[in-house]
């Protein structure tokens, strides 16, 4: 299973959180043909996206964005109350390893959150990638939203995306002044096989002497069905005239959905299921 699983050190007041995303991860990347530069930097953000995704309490959807001018134009990741993931990076298949500066460029990050409701407006923010990694562009961030130190280990490739989260709570220091730094040197010593493991596992070899309280797992998923009713009513949008025009031209529409990897073929006869009450002649 797919899933997140939170977890406490209640010795300690720091809490936690594991990714393990396996399938869905493999679902995601299907038919992308991703270089492995590009498909270790999708898999780090949809396991921190699935990670923050968790915390949402109410029918709704996060989404995070990076765009720029590196070498990868854009990368996007967004998850539901659901934990269910969509996600796609625009990048050369020939994509070649650098610097996280290289590949994203000035690029920003962007949160969009938006409730269930659409006649509500999204809430978004926007900072500045600060950081050589997604673990510490995504530790910047959240320093600024949460106010809270954080600390992220996050691994990925063709198989599977994972990550270990834990966080400083506001009474960690009564507890035990060094806690916070013994559970970052523990954490610091994981190492990419080791985020793959069960999460009992996985916390069992890092923290040994803490207690520890793990909570039931959430499972996660990659959901990206197709939509046609969503795509008809955009091309109902444009006008019967608009589609003729195009038809005329191209003798078909073809519409890609790029997060979702899907294609969407129409022939004329699209015309007369969307304006039955207009009909004209194609010349």
């Amino acid at each position: 299973m797919d899933y997140v699983s939170r977890f406490i050190l209640e010795d300690l007041d720091i809490r936690g959180a594991i990714v393990h995303l396996g399938t869905a991860w493999r679902s995601m990347q299907a038919g992308r043909h991703y270089a492995d530069a590009a498909s270790a930097l999708l898999g780090e953000m949809t396991a921190v996206t699935a990670l923050i995704g968790s915390n949402i309490k109410t029918p709704g959807k996060i989404s995070f964005q990076v765009q720029g001018h590196g070498a990868i134009s854009l990368m996007v990741v967004d998850c539901n109350e659901q934990l269910h993931l969509r996600g796609m990076a625009r990048a050369p298949a020939d994509l070649a390893p650098a610097p996280i500066s290289a590949l994203f460029g000035d690029g920003n990050l962007v949160l969009t959150l938006q409730n269930s409701n659409p006649d509500d407006w999204p809430y978004q923010s926007i900072v500045p990638l600060q950081g050589d990694s997604v673990a510490t562009i995504f530790e910047s961030y959240l320093a600024l939203s949460e106010q809270a130190p954080s600390r992220l280990w996050l691994t990925a490739d063709t198989a599977y995306a994972c990550g270990l989260f834990l966080q400083k709570l506001p009474d960690a220091d009564k507890k035990d002044a060094d806690g916070w730094n013994r559970v970052q040197i523990l954490a610091g010593t994981v190492t990419p096989g080791e985020l793959t493991l069960p999460a009992e596992t996985l916390l069992g070899r890092l923290f040994p002497e803490e207690n520890v309280r793990l909570f039931p797992a959430r499972e996660a998923s990659h959901v990206c069905l197709r939509d046609e009713d969503k795509v008809t009513e955009m091309l109902r949008s444009l006008g019967r005239e608009e589609l003729a025009s195009i038809f005329a031209e191209r003798g078909e529409i073809v519409i890609h959905d790029e997060i979702c990897n899907h294609e969407y073929r129409f022939g004329p006869d699209l015309l007369d299921r969307l304006f039955p009450d207009e009909k004209r002649v194609i010349h």
